[in-house]
């Protein structure tokens, strides 16, 4: 049999070099075959199709292919997880089974004794398996049985406080929460609502930026629900009448997780949600940002520099924190002192000084600042400038020598400088010590597996600015279409969408003179600024994303 190396070159997916190097079917050989498709060498698909060939198996594309829920169904989630399998049909009296690595007898053995059945197996792309698993053994059917039995009871007894004095893990409420919690992570969503209504209570997903309906459960388990996920977060449960904040944490898969959890009362009881801040999935790479190379090297060369105040700009949930956290990560050395502070500390940082505010206690961010900045710091992270104290006292440490990262909530770049004129900063200090702004929105980004080509009429392209009449050529542009991938939306991911304005002299002196936003802006665009729509129509024409998606978000 040839080995899957001779495959690969064969098929000129490897060049000849590779003819030594050792990769069989054997599963101690898994780790070789690997390596080469995460270093690049290779691509997944390649490597499916040379196992295919190699044991002269059919090779399916689990995407495109209609799965069987019958036959899902026939094997266990932890045995397919397990093995990393997956039934996908039932044919002549034989189950389809999807498999990564054909050879392992241990995960064909284990499907046959499950299903009582012979089994005829396929190869598939692993990442492509992984994703299907995830979908057809998720945990929407036990969250419908669990709401069904919940409904079905009576209402259990409770403390005075709506949720029983002792539940084990075993408990239907705890483990309605911990199906809704892991279903989320799996589904990438950035938050969970929990939403009392005047019958039921609703959960929703935020996806990608948008909302989803995810499940409707009985009004009569919302109290139980919401105590319990207060219990969690170590939040007051006999407090109902005012806002609470917490923190809770869970394992799923092997990794760390933290939630941010809010509640808020409203008519029909309290409202929680929760902001899932999972660091595995935050990009700690300023290449994975998106930033056209002008406003990549814009942004650079600000942050490369050893004082000055850069501000993130944007409305709640455009990535504001994500891009200040990357740019932490790019400049935090051993050799210098980080410090931060934040309200809440979304994500934990090896080898950074994160202080969380707390008003109660008289911390805020203005007296974190100033304690901040007798501790010798290098680089400072102020959350949010929110106020003329905390606006005073970070423009000062830009002024004395510190590197100052913040976020500051405007529309666009150039207004963060009539923002902090408004706050009651002198236009002079804004001037000097304000170096770089950067605002950006949150697009969705289009599914690679399924993006058609979208033809527009010329006239309606002109009318959104997208082209003007001395385009020759039309556009290549994309439209959402929906596949299982993508969960028939069209989109898979987001895409950020950034305007990037550096502080000019004449920008200074605009500045000094109490010129408008207006005036700001028109003077950066002169100097080459791109504006947010601008951006995102080069992402339009990247293929990335859609003309509607950056309509969504920018005005």
């Amino acid at each position: 049999m040839p080995t899957l190396t001779e495959i690969l070159i064969l098929h000129g997916s490897l060049p000849i070099e590779y003819l030594d190097t050792v990769m069989s079917n054997d599963p101690a050989d898994e780790g070789a075959a690997r390596a080469l498709v995460e270093s690049g060498v290779i691509t997944s698909l390649q490597l499916a199709k040379a196992r295919a060939a190699q044991a002269k198996l059919p090779f399916v594309d689990l995407l495109d292919y209609p799965v069987d829920r019958a036959a899902v169904a026939l094997v266990s989630a932890a045995v397919c997880k397990r093995h990393e399998v997956l039934p996908i049909a039932v044919s002549m009296n034989r189950l389809v089974l999807a498999m990564v690595n054909p050879g392992n007898v241990f995960a064909l053995d284990d499907v046959i004794e499950a299903a009582r059945m012979r089994v005829n197996p396929v190869v598939v792309e692993r990442a492509d398996l992984l994703a299907a698993i995830e979908r057809y053994h998720r945990a929407d059917d036990e969250l419908s049985n669990l709401t069904t039995t919940l409904q079905e009871e009576h209402a259990p007894e409770e403390s005075a406080f709506g949720v029983s004095d002792s539940l084990d893990d075993d408990a239907p409420i705890v483990r309605f929460v911990n199906l809704l919690v892991s279903q989320a992570i799996q589904d990438k969503a950035s938050d969970i609502h929990i939403e009392p209504g005047e019958h039921s209570l609703g959960v929703r997903y935020r996806i990608d930026g948008v909302l989803h309906d995810m499940q409707r459960a009985p009004k009569s388990i919302q109290n139980g629900v919401i105590s319990r996920l207060k219990i969690m977060a170590d939040i007051d449960i006999a407090e109902r009448r005012k806002p609470q904040d917490g923190r809770m944490s869970v394992s799923h898969g092997g990794r760390h997780i933290d939630l941010r959890v809010a509640t808020l009362p409203t008519v029909w009881g309290e409202k929680v949600v929760m902001r899932i801040l999972d660091n595995s999935s935050t990009s700690m790479s300023l290449q994975d940002l998106n930033l056209l190379p002008g406003n990549f090297e814009a942004y650079r060369r600000s942050y490369s520099k050893p004082y000055g105040m850069i501000l993130v700009t944007g409305p709640t949930g455009s990535g504001k924190s994500t891009t200040l956290y990357t740019t932490l990560h790019t400049v935090a050395r051993p050799e210098i002192n980080v410090i931060t502070v934040e309200d809440p500390v979304e994500y934990r940082m090896a080898g950074i000084n994160q202080v969380q505010v707390n008003p109660k206690a008289g911390l805020t961010f203005a007296s974190a600042l100033r304690s901040i900045l007798r501790s010798d710091p290098d680089v400072v992270l102020i959350g949010e400038i929110r106020d003329h104290e905390t606006a005073q006292i970070a423009i000062e440490a830009s002024l004395t020598g510190h590197l100052v990262l913040s976020t500051l909530h405007t529309n666009d770049a150039p207004s963060a400088v009539t923002r902090l004129t408004e706050m009651g900063i002198e236009p002079f200090l804004v001037g000097s010590a304000l170096d770089c702004v950067v605002a950006q929105r949150l697009a969705r980004r289009l599914c690679d597996r399924c993006k058609a080509p979208d033809s527009r009429d010329p006239g309606e392209l002109m009318h959104l600015r997208f082209s003007t009449p001395q385009d020759t050529e039309a556009p290549v542009l994309f439209k959402p279409v929906g596949c299982p991938s993508c969960s028939k939306t069209g989109y898979r991911g987001r895409i950020a969408v950034h305007e990037v304005m550096t502080v000019s002299e004449e920008i200074e002196r605009l500045t000094v003179a109490h010129a408008s936003s207006a005036d700001i802006a028109q003077a950066a665009r002169d100097q080459g600024m791109i504006t947010l729509r601008e951006d995102g129509w080069t992402k339009v024409r990247m293929g990335l994303t859609s003309i509607e998606e950056v309509l969504r978000v920018v005005a």
